[in-house]
């Protein structure tokens, strides 16, 4: 069925060549010789789009348009004008004018116009489609030939720019990239089994990315030694495409220095997040900071002592920083930081974090209602990006860029969307974590698993003697056989941390500077 368009200007004899091109163009061309006709036209008959003329007897076009956009506000207008007039655009745009046209205006710039308004989902989509089958081959050698981690971000960034392409347009090819986005998961496991080890024994082990105690070091310090004032913010469980649906919010305020570095094992909040504030590894805290450190099987919250764990970095270092260290798990949190936002001005360093998107994973598997809502990772992404915009954390960046204080935005770890079960057993002291296990009397098929019997060379404490750790890669996570049909049904489909994928690994660090 053709498109409608109702085209409304006091001369419209003299435009019946544009018309007949329209029409010859497929189009349904209704019109009108003022504002009041298109109005009425409008109330009688459903358009799919409006042109019209800036400069009309009795009702202009600026006045007709408020009147459309108050009853049809989903209609897409297009204003032709003869006026250049700076605040007639600003009007019109203020009204969310589809296009603005300045005459004499030719029959081609009005069909690309119409095409950008009525067709461009479908136009997009065709395009995004035919680039992505041009781009899958690539994809699919550079999952085979990876062997740094520089190869595995870039491709991981490109995987992830096409999972938002084609999310975002109706291609039908989610399943294809699904599949590479699998095949990359599980190359990625066996990349990080052959390279991890050598990382936490030689930190100058060529090719060794930037990793969770590295990050004050090489990115905050250097920013203060350069005088700035500087805020760290972490959002937890931050991964890169919950960064990119973001950062549209920040454009107009903030340029970027945008990276990615790698979390350490666990990608879990006790041994990365601890990592990133004491600039160690976790069997190192528990050594040099007992008194810091919450074993698995603790009672205790387990990211309790986060601003001690910067002192004692700065500590180490021989720095003298004036810090604050402030934990936002609500709204309430947020806006009263905001309301004390002046106390912060005078420190060197200004240590935030957010939980929000943490606590929307675990909602998002215990609450029916949230898995309705964060059915799949474009669903997630959008939750992400509505708290953001919504919350009090966008004006928080908001007064950083008026102050013109450097931002250093991060997290500690992000999570994986995850589908496949792996039987394990384990005792009553086991951990919980679906993503990674440790215990002294674990059962599992060591081929299904990155296991690790000796903790220390991978950085971590061994509560006991016979302690081993074992790592889900993928997609994989791990279900007691007790129950199993019900465990499985619970937890498949929801967003895990704590073990060995890109998503999970590979994490944005942004520095932003206000414009």
């Amino acid at each position: 069925m053709p498109s409608t368009i109702l085209w409304a200007d006091d001369e419209i004899d003299l435009l019946k060549p544009h018309i007949m091109f329209l029409k010859g163009k497929g189009y349904d061309v209704v019109t009108a010789c003022s504002g009041a006709d298109a109005l009425e036209l409008a109330g009688q008959q459903n358009f799919d789009l409006i042109i019209l003329d800036e400069n009309m007897p009795g009702l202009t076009g600026l006045e007709t348009l408020q009147r459309i956009k108050l009853t049809s506000p989903h209609i897409p207008v297009i204003m032709i004008t003869k006026s250049e007039e700076e605040n007639i655009m600003d009007q019109a745009v203020g009204n969310k004018i589809a296009d603005y046209l300045i005459k004499p205006v030719n029959p081609n710039q009005i069909l690309l116009s119409i095409k950008k308004n009525l067709h461009s989902d479908r136009l997009v989509s065709t395009q995004t489609g035919s680039d992505y089958r041009q781009e899958f081959s690539r994809i699919s050698s550079m999952i085979d030939s990876a062997s740094s981690i520089t190869d595995w971000m870039n491709l991981y960034r490109l995987l992830v720019h096409w999972e938002m392409q084609l999310s975002a347009a109706d291609t039908q090819m989610d399943e294809l990239l699904d599949m590479q986005r699998k095949d990359a998961g599980t190359a990625f496991a066996k990349f990080i089994k052959n390279n991890y080890a050598s990382w936490i024994a030689d930190k100058n082990t060529p090719g060794r990315p930037m990793m969770s105690p590295d990050i004050f070091k090489n990115r905050v310090f250097p920013l203060l030694d350069a005088g700035e004032k500087v805020f760290f913010i972490l959002i937890d469980n931050f991964r890169l495409d919950q960064w990119a649906a973001v950062k549209p919010l920040l454009a107009d305020t903030f340029n970027f220095s945008e990276e990615l570095y790698c979390s350490i094992l666990p990608t879990a909040t006790q041994y990365a997040r601890n990592a990133i504030f004491s600039g160690l590894m976790p069997v190192d805290i528990e050594r040099m900071f007992p008194d810091l450190w919450v074993d698995e099987d603790s009672p205790e919250g387990k990211n309790l002592n986060e601003s001690p764990m910067i002192a004692t970095q700065f500590e180490r270092y021989r720095r003298q920083c004036r810090f604050s260290y402030t934990k936002i798990n609500d709204s309430a949190a947020g806006e009263k930081l905001l309301r004390e936002f002046s106390n912060l001005l005078d420190n060197d360093l200004n240590v935030i974090v957010f939980n929000f998107i943490d606590m929307l994973s675990h909602a998002r598997t215990e609450s029916r209602m949230i898995r309705e809502l964060a059915a799949n990772n474009a669903a997630y992404r959008s939750l992400s990006e509505s708290w953001f915009r919504h919350s009090p954390a966008i004006e928080i960046f908001r007064r950083i860029a008026a102050k013109g204080y450097k931002i250093v935005l991060t997290t500690d770890h992000g999570t994986v969307r995850v589908d496949n079960p792996v039987k394990v057993v384990g005792d009553k002291n086991t951990n919980t974590n679906l993503r990674y296990k440790i215990g002294k009397n674990l059962a599992y098929n060591a081929r299904q698993v990155y296991e690790v019997k000796q903790p220390g060379r991978l950085g971590l404490p061994a509560p006991n003697v016979s302690s081993t750790y074992i790592f889900a890669t993928g997609r994989d996570f791990f279900a007691y056989p007790n129950n199993y049909n019900y465990y499985v049904q619970y937890y498949d489909g929801t967003f895990q941390h704590g073990g060995i994928s890109p998503e999970e690994m590979l994490i944005p660090i942004i520095t932003l500077t206000a414009k």
